[in-house]
This record gives C-alpha cells, sequence and structure tokens, in this order.
C-alpha cells in the first residue's frame, strides 16, 4: 500500500510528510468554502439594492410605491418587510428591522470561520513540518559522522522547507477570500444601515403629513365656540 501511495504521489509531497496531508485537507475544505460563498453571492447579491432604492424613490417623490416581490437580495428583503410593518409601533418596527438586518448578514458570513482559521493554521503547520524535517536532516548529519556529505543535508533541509512553501500556499488564497467575502458582507451592513435610517425618515416625514391636514380643524373648532360665544 505504501509503495502504491509513493508511486501515485509526487515526490516532493511524500517528503513532506504528515503536514502536507493536513495541508492538503486544509487546501479541499478551503476551496469547497471558496465556491460555496462565490455561488452564495452570486445568488443573494449582498449589494445590490435596486428594489430598496425604488421604493425609496417613490416614497420621497411622494408617489405610493407599487407591490413588488423582495427577491434574494438581503438589502431588498430587509427594507421590504421593514416597510410592509411600518404600521408598527416606531419602537418596534426599529427592533423588528434590525433583527431581520442582522439575520440576514449572520446568513452570509456562515463559513467565514473555516478560511479565517485555515488562514490562520496553515503557515503554523507548513512550519511545523519544516522544523520536524530540520531535526531529522541534523540526525542524519549526526549519523554520518565525520564522514559528512553535504548532499544529505541539502537534501534534508529543501524537503523541510517544502511544508512552509506548502502552509503559505494554502494560507495566501484563504486569507485574500476571507477578506474579500468580509468585506462584501460589511459594504451590504453599510448600505443596509443607509437604506434603513432613510426608509425610517420617510415613514415618520409620510405620518406627519398625514396628521397635518387635521391638526388645524382640531385647532379650529374652540376658536368657532369662543366667537359663537
Amino acid at each position: 500500500m505504501t509503495s502504491f501511495l509513493q508511486f501515485q504521489l509526487p515526490d516532493w509531497f511524500v517528503a513532506g510528510g504528515a503536514a502536507m496531508w493536513v495541508l492538503a485537507l486544509m487546501s479541499v475544505v478551503g476551496l469547497a468554502t471558496l465556491i460555496a460563498k462565490i455561488l452564495q453571492f452570486a445568488r443573494l447579491r449582498p449589494v445590490s439594492s435596486k428594489k430598496a432604492d425604488a421604493l425609496l424613490e417613490s416614497l420621497a417623490s411622494g408617489r405610493t410605491p407599487e407591490p413588488t416581490s423582495p427577491g434574494n437580495a438581503p438589502i431588498d428583503r430587509v427594507i421590504l418587510s421593514a416597510w410592509e410593518n411600518r404600521t408598527m409601533d416606531p419602537a418596534s418596527w426599529e427592533e423588528d428591522s434590525l433583527r431581520r438586518g442582522r439575520e440576514a448578514l449572520e446568513e452570509m458570513r456562515g463559513g467565514l470561520r473555516a478560511l479565517e482559521v485555515i488562514s490562520a493554521l496553515a503557515p503554523l503547520v507548513g512550519l511545523l513540518g519544516t522544523v520536524f524535517g530540520m531535526i531529522g536532516a541534523f540526525q542524519a548529519l549526526e549519523t554520518a559522522g565525520s564522514q559528512v556529505d553535504p548532499s544529505i543535508l541539502s537534501g534534508g533541509i529543501w524537503e523541510a522547507l517544502i511544508t512552509t512553501a506548502a502552509g503559505l500556499t494554502v494560507a495566501i488564497p484563504a486569507l485574500a477570500a476571507f477578506h474579500w467575502a468580509d468585506r462584501t458582507i460589511e459594504l451590504c451592513r453599510e448600505k443596509l444601515q443607509d437604506r434603513l435610517a432613510r426608509l425610517k425618515v420617510q415613514i415618520r416625514d409620510s405620518g406627519d403629513r398625514e396628521a397635518a391636514p387635521t391638526a388645524p380643524r382640531q385647532a379650529e373648532a374652540p376658536r368657532r365656540q369662543a366667537v359663537a360665544g
């Protein structure tokens, strides 16, 4: 079985020892997580806010927004849901809107922890493999005694350094993928906060406009009674 694996696997992979297997597993998990995040973001479109912006533009121009489906975009879903719940009291409305926003953002954070852990652990695993490789190289050098062959030391060193290179190769893409996904979610959060704040102002202004015509009539009643008296 060992000879079969050595025949199938590259020599540099076999020379790396157990650390290479750990790094290979990390690379598979990191690649699968990255593909999953790309597909998820392509489906959700985290920074898209076309329907939310259309709603806010309609409210700003005084038009009645037309009913529409929110779609998959988190910003559109939260804003349109907040608009439908505008009849709630202000404190409950704000709490419910923020809760929906947190749920939408948390849904997109799935898998980010795996990328963060891989980007942090992969270099350490590679360094650990290098340390063990260097120990083996110096042990072989000690065993050679006075008949020291430089190729023994040089061969052990390059085999030991393979794991460090492999660890960095796994960690750098994982770290880049983590920051890309984290920044995308951060942009979504900022746009969501902006749209919620604008919607809150529009709902408050529309409520003031609806209440404004009744205020003069209520104020005129005492004056009529005073004139009649």
